[in-house]
């Protein structure tokens, strides 16, 4: 990535979401093999968006499991050199055509319009890089902690969310279990 000419600024300091909350209806889909070829579609529009930066890209998500049902949204892990440095990642990936969705320390999420794929942008090296592909290869290998996985969100969508947040927390400790076990498993 090239180095941004400003000094290194202070990163954002709160979660900042832009639009606010958003109810929304979510749906779990069966294993569909094309969110692949989406993913890889937006991968090169990133790289592309993004030039010669020295970036990462990964698929992680449901979306990325095989044999996992999922909700039909494509997630995309990006990292970057330097989070404080937006004019170097974010404005490229506004002129692509994603939205900004949220803002907070460590983190910028886009998004497509049609929110069917959200860019997660992280600091290389940051923790929660390695924690989603834990979870994604964990999954990929593991067909008792997938299926817990798949019935814990089928039964968190027979209720209501106000927002996607709301979702995300409450799956939380089957997540933690799971990646608990996935650790224990890579030291054994």
């Amino acid at each position: 990535m090239r180095k941004s000419s400003s000094a290194r600024r202070p990163d954002a300091t709160a979660v900042e979401l832009v639009g606010g909350t958003e109810p929304l209806e979510l749906e779990l889909h069966s294993y569909d093999e094309r969110w692949v070829g989406l993913y890889l579609d937006h991968r090169r529009r990133i790289l592309n968006a993004l030039g010669a930066a020295n970036v990462g890209v990964e698929h992680i998500g449901s979306s990325s499991v095989p044999g996992l049902a999922a909700k039909p949204i494509i997630d995309i892990v990006v990292t970057v050199e330097d989070i404080t440095a937006e004019e170097d990642y974010l404005d490229p990936l506004l002129v692509a055509g994603y939205e900004l969705r949220a803002r907070e320390p460590g983190h910028r999420l886009v998004r497509t319009p049609t929110r069917d794929v959200h860019v997660h942008v992280y600091e290389q090296g940051d923790p929660a890089v390695l924690e989603y592909l834990l979870l994604r290869d964990w999954l990929r290998s593991n067909t008792d902690d997938r299926a817990l996985y798949e019935s814990t969100k089928r039964s968190l969508l027979r209720s209501r969310w106000n927002d996607m947040n709301s979702y995300a927390d409450a799956e939380t400790d089957v997540i933690l279990a799971i990646k608990a076990r996935a650790r224990a498993a890579s030291v054994s």
